[in-house]
């Protein structure tokens, strides 16, 4: 940790500990008890120079392990440490700690005073964080930073009943990536038309994904993703006919299913043109065809019945959080704003590619110019819905896992696919299906 200038002049110092939710102090390790107090520097007024106070804060900031790789130039102990030495009224010790974003209203809630200070989370968490007290409400300069900067989109995804609830840094949702030795420009528009010419993989079990051929078709989930009195809608005549479109796909042997990495394996080895997934895989699919190879687009349309039909990928957002039990609220919501600012968001996009969600960083040649970029804001734009944050949205995950799996071991047929879709939809719903 630096060294502060003021110590030079330190003529009286009081030793402090300010203990953030998440640390434990070395000298109460069994209680876990906090003390504040204030590291107090009386400089010489006799050279006209003030009294200065240094607080003395500890932060525990919770990021994925991709974020804090020294292979990619650690982004976040290279940001913390600037927001440091930016801030001389704070000797500011950080513990540094691994938690996925997707994984943030599990770990977070596990024990919330015990957890970061300061975290990564996708938007689709924010409702269980709230509900537990686990996440603070943005206000002053720091909302109107976000409100300033950041895509109105991307705000309403983190958004509560008008009040917002982190710092968007990225846009979340997934695209499709293909080899251009395989599959041209024009054979990506069209999913049959890819597999006709060779393997595409799908992680269909997967029900981030699976809703994407039934979105396609018209079927709705609370809505426009707000309306939770709405519910699901995935058990009309729409969603009988994608579910019997998805009976034939899965029996089409140039489509594989991605599970266990079998898409990036064969996307490897040649045997697959085509896989889908988000930025996050990008360098990946790099190493895996070499980027002289690697394409990438918004979704493809499917043919149902003749008709041409644009799959829809859930669209979200990846944020920045703030413990509302961290005794320090100030200064974990200043961190907060300068790993989600405009330098933080730059710095992401140089180090690991991420997208940013800041307009200025957005469109800079180097963004514009992403492949990755063109891809994911196209497909946002073009061939995706919002993902809901309705609290009624946790009963639809298990259930289109089960379909999917339904339908692959084919326990579900042509002759019972209005039965299986109906009790599917009410499962969605939260109806306890016999």
């Amino acid at each position: 940790m630096k060294k502060k200038l003021v110590a030079l002049l330190m003529a009286v110092a009081m030793v402090a500990t300010v203990v953030g939710c998440g640390s434990t102090p070395t000298d109460t390790p069994s209680t876990g008890e906090s003390k504040v107090e204030d590291s107090k520097v009386e400089e010489n007024k006799e050279d006209g120079k003030e009294e200065v106070e240094v607080r003395t804060v500890d932060l525990l900031v919770w990021s994925p392990s991709e974020d804090q790789a020294d292979d990619k130039g650690n982004w976040l102990q290279t940001m913390c440490e600037q927001f440091d030495e930016a801030h001389p009224e704070w000797e500011i010790n950080f513990t540094y700690g691994v938690c996925a974003e997707g994984d943030a209203k599990s770990t977070v809630t596990q024990d919330i005073e015990a957890a970061a200070d300061v975290y990564m989370f996708a938007n689709d968490n924010v409702n269980d964080l709230l509900a537990a007290g686990a996440i603070a409400r943005l206000g002053g300069s720091t909302l109107d930073y976000v409100n300033e900067n950041i895509p109105a989109s991307l705000v309403n995804s983190v958004t509560v009943n008008d009040a917002v609830y982190g710092i968007p840094f990225t846009s979340n949702t997934w695209f499709m990536y293909y080899n251009k030795s395989i599959f041209t420009e024009e054979d990506v528009k069209n999913l049959e038309t890819m597999l006709a010419k060779g393997k595409v993989a799908f992680p269909l079990n997967n029900s981030w994904y699976f809703a994407s051929f039934y979105a396609g078709n018209g079927c709705t989930l609370f809505g426009n993703g707000t309306d939770e009195a709405a519910g699901i809608q995935f058990g009309g005549e729409n969603a009988v006919e994608v579910t019997n479109y998805l009976i034939d796909l899965v029996k089409n042997p140039n489509f594989v299913h991605d599970v266990n990495g079998a898409g990036m394996a064969g996307l490897k080895d040649g045997s697959i043109g085509a896989i889908f997934s988000g930025n996050w895989d990008y360098q990946n699919v790099v190493d895996a065809i070499g980027a002289e190879n690697v394409g990438a687009c918004q979704l493809p349309t499917y043919t149902l019945n003749g008709v041409e039909k644009q799959l829809k990928a859930f669209a979200g957002s990846k944020a920045i959080g703030v413990n509302p039990n961290c005794p320090d609220q100030d200064v974990a919501i200043a961190l907060a704003a300068w790993l989600g600012g405009q330098e933080g968001q730059q710095l992401h996009f140089e180090l690991r590619g991420t997208i940013p969600a800041n307009t200025t960083v957005a469109a800079s040649d180097a963004v514009k110019n992403n492949v990755v970029a063109t891809a994911e804001s196209s497909t946002i734009a073009n061939t995706s819905i919002m993902q809901p944050i309705v609290g009624a949205m946790g009963n639809y995950w298990s259930p289109a896992t089960s379909m999917a799996d339904a339908i692959f071991s084919g326990e579900v047929t042509h002759d019972n696919a209005a039965e299986k879709t109906a009790a599917m939809n009410d499962a969605m719903n939260g109806s306890v299906v016999e």
